[in-house]
């Protein structure tokens, strides 16, 4: 038997902010790939620390649905989890290319496989490109668009950058937007600025984080000045000094993160037969006139 291990942040604050991950478990149940998945959360229940205990299979993989590289894929999940041989270093990474560490948890005799955080994995920037297809509505998006690729960014953290970095060049070598540029928020260059970053006219802006919350929901969409109150929402796309800006919230929502989060089990050895493939059919994209992306905040 083999299991699948989400394991996610989750919040006391934002009651919303898990809904991604039981929906990105979902998708993966329904495939069958797994005869047991489970979600676990560092600030909500189920926790880090119980999830393996509960699992009757012997072969665990563990996902992080994490952006990047650090603190708690490299210190906080491994130690709640109990896995004691764990080191950063096995994991071979420069900060985008952890791929998986095969540890055994000797006190239930499982076979733990801790794989990287889904934001350095390939197919994110697949996902990140959906992501600007599902708020336009438009399945070849890009001729004639700018694509802002937004993150937190820190100078605590240079993982933290390295990940939006890294997909924002993946994008444009698939020339497919007339400028990709990567933005942030507490670093150069600001997400603040973004008009100022891009001569297109249409300006996709993805923020690459799991879940909306406070900043993609209140700070990112008053400091971009698609709002002066969040509360009040913002239209999409919105007029901002000359540009029209299609805000499509946190990547996290996007309903092919399911694929991202299978192919990292896969790469790990996980037998997932043929759910990449299911997971991609059913959030494929498809157009419609008469739809148009929502003007509401959280949405």
């Amino acid at each position: 038997m083999q299991a699948l291990v989400i394991a996610a942040h989750g919040s006391h604050l934002n009651p919303d902010a898990s809904d991604p991950t039981y929906a990105h478990a979902d998708a993966v149940r329904e495939t069958g790939a797994f005869d047991e998945v489970r979600e676990a959360f560092w600030k909500e229940e189920p926790h880090f620390r119980e999830v393996i205990r509960t699992l009757e299979s012997d072969e665990v993989f563990v996902v992080p649905l994490f952006i990047s590289e650090g603190y708690f894929t490299e210190q906080v999940i491994p130690r709640e989890l109990r896995l004691d041989d764990w080191d950063p270093d096995k994991w071979d990474s420069d900060g985008t290319n952890a791929s998986q560490v095969t540890l055994e948890a000797e006190d239930v005799g499982k076979t733990i496989h801790y794989c990287g955080p889904v934001g350095t994995h390939d197919a994110m920037t697949d996902v990140i490109v959906q992501r600007a297809e599902s708020v336009t509505g438009d399945p070849d998006v890009g001729d004639g668009f700018g694509l802002a690729v937004v993150g937190h960014g820190t100078e605590r953290n240079e993982n933290s950058a390295k990940a939006i970095e890294y997909h924002t060049e993946r994008i444009r070598e698939r020339d497919r937007f007339d400028e990709v540029r990567a933005l942030f928020m507490d670093e150069e260059p600001e997400v603040d600025d973004v008009t100022d970053y891009f001569e297109s006219d249409d300006i996709v802006v993805v923020p690459l984080f799991i879940a909306d919350g406070y900043h993609t929901q209140e700070d990112i969409p008053e400091d971009m000045g698609l709002t002066e109150d969040y509360r009040l929402g913002w239209e999409v796309p919105a007029e901002v000094a000359g540009h029209r800006i299609w805000y499509a919230g946190a990547v996290g929502t996007e309903g092919l993160m399911a694929d991202v989060i299978l192919e990292r089990a896969a790469d790990a050895g996980a037998d997932i037969g043929d759910a990449v493939e299911a997971v991609r059919e059913a959030t494929s994209i498809e157009t419609d006139a008469e739809t148009e992306p929502s003007a509401e905040p959280g949405d």
